[in-house]
């Protein structure tokens, strides 16, 4: 007869083994489950914590309503997604959940890819490794270029492995379409297409597949793809490529060959450390080694290229260039990390070992929003940072169109200011259409923008940046005879600070 509490360790044991039998019969629902956590809650904290869109959001909103092209910073894919969801559904609450959105639709695709060679407990621990990494929550709250990278690499990732192992013609179309899309989002997108050249060329079950019509039609449709926006490069002399180059540190020296590799390799690993924790339990070492699923040699090998493949070019560059690389680049890299650990992590994945990755990544995620939570909420009362966050711009934007208004008798149609400025005061009007902004007062960075209409309609010019008392340089160049205002100050959200605000008008051009 079971003592009480030889019962209850019994008890628990049975309620242990049900965990992966639960997970194997009801795959969807696990992972579901998972995403719709995820989801609402980095969709939630954004949306209660922040006064004000980010920097990054801003910039969308005032690039993305002009449907361009091309941009003198980035490629716009992302802007244009902005706007149109904002569009559609009209509350910044809904840019926070795009980001989200994204995330988990890259989740998917590397559920996908993972499913078939660890199974589904496999592959959902897998995507709990990844999710170690900030690059999924809390900096993923701000959705810019780096984010919308994430679903379109793990779309590229699954498309590779599935087309070169089931040599489909629909999974090598995926792959072109992704890759294509991705140009539109980054350029950096070429650290993943180079990896999985080479790859074709000298892996030797990989080189057979040049040979058949599926990576050349991938490399079409990419190519198809990109086609307006390599055609507005070549019109606009690579415009955006000024500022990719001055992102990346110049070299200063042969010691930059060696340290700006190393910052960016011990920055990698330092961001990595949760997702090593979650994965702790995969490698005690008194575990029994297990086979994973139907993975081979060849699998394992591709695998391993989609982990470390993007991560070494950009390291080799560096190593080559001497340059220094931004943290923030390695948002899509290690996308597939989780499921490389698992292929390769030396203890069976049982029942206990599922229980306590699942209580790891539960803490990782709640130290998370802890961290993410404090620092706006707790951390302000003492460090008195500036925080985006808290920027007063709908103030800024109603105490400007007011002052405009009683000036000139309407609403101004163009503003002359800073991208954060500018695109503050253009967001939070209530005037439609929205006023467009003269980014910096330089038309190059606004090639939109129509400088005999702006004379012909009239200006504000908006800065918090410097003296409110002297209209910037560039700004009095671009707006002769602008008339200054008298400064005022706006308190910023939660006593973050005091806000100093130059403006001037410049009038309406009788016709």
């Amino acid at each position: 007869m079971l003592s009480d509490g030889a019962g209850l360790r019994t008890d628990d044991a049975m309620k242990m083994a049900g965990l992966i039998d639960a997970v194997e019969r009801r795959p969807q629902a696990a992972l579901a489950g998972f995403l719709v956590v995820h989801g609402l809650i980095w969709t939630a904290l954004p949306s209660l914590i922040y006064f004000n869109l980010p920097l990054d959001v801003i910039e969308a909103m005032v690039y993305g309503r002009e449907w361009q092209l091309g941009y003198d910073k980035l490629p716009p894919l992302p802007w244009w997604v902005a706007e149109a969801v904002h569009h559609v559904f009209g509350f910044d609450d809904s840019l926070y959940a795009l980001s989200q959105v994204v995330v988990i639709i890259a989740f998917i695709a590397v559920w996908k890819t993972a499913r078939p060679l660890v199974g589904a407990t496999g592959a959902l621990v897998a995507i709990l490794i990844a999710d170690g990494l900030h690059y999924f929550t809390a900096s993923a709250t701000k959705f810019n270029h780096n984010v919308i990278e994430l679903p379109l690499w793990a779309l590229a990732g699954f498309a590779f492995y599935a087309g070169l192992r089931r040599d489909k013609l629909g999974y090598w179309a995926l792959l072109g379409i992704a890759i294509g899309l991705a140009w539109w989002a980054k350029y950096f997108m070429v650290v993943l297409a180079a990896p999985f050249a080479l790859f074709l060329i000298f892996d030797r079950d990989a080189r057979w597949h040049l040979a058949t019509t599926g990576p050349w039609v991938a490399a079409l449709v990419a190519l198809a793809v990109m086609a307006p926006h390599l055609i507005w490069l070549v019109q606009n002399d690579f415009l955006p490529f000024n500022y990719a180059e001055a992102r990346a540190t110049p070299s200063s020296g042969w010691l930059d060959h060696v340290r700006n590799p190393a910052e960016y390799v011990v920055a990698q690993a330092f961001f990595l450390i949760p997702s090593l924790g979650i994965a702790a339990p995969l490698f005690w070492p008194s575990a029994k080694s297990a086979p994973r699923g139907d993975a081979d040699t060849f699998d394992r090998r591709i695998v391993t290229l989609l982990v470390f493949g993007p991560a070494l070019t950009l390291l080799a560059l560096s190593l080559v260039t001497g340059r220094g690389t931004q943290a923030m680049w390695g948002f899509p890299l290690w996308l597939f990390l989780g499921l490389w650990i698992v292929l390769y992590a030396p203890a069976a994945l049982d029942n206990k070992r599922l229980a306590l990755v699942g209580a790891l990544w539960a803490v990782v995620f709640v130290l998370s929003i802890a961290a993410f939570a404090a620092d706006y909420l707790l951390l302000p009362n003492f460090d008195h940072r500036y925080r985006a966050a808290f920027f007063p711009g709908d103030l800024l934007s109603a105490a400007i169109t007011q002052r405009f208004e009683q000036a000139t008798g309407h609403k101004p149609a163009y503003i002359i200011a800073s991208m954060w400025d500018g695109g503050n005061v253009a967001h939070y009007s209530d005037q439609h259409p929205q006023p467009r902004v003269l980014i910096d007062g330089l038309p190059d960075r606004a090639l939109w923008i129509d400088l005999n209409d702006l004379r012909a309609r009239g200006a504000v010019i908006v800065w918090t940046d410097s003296d409110p008392h002297v209209l910037p340089q560039d700004f009095a160049a671009v707006a002769p005879g602008a008339e200054l205002g008298t400064p005022f100050d706006l308190a910023a959200h939660r006593n973050n600070g005091t806000v100093h605000v130059g403006w001037a008008i410049l009038r309406p051009r009788a016709p």
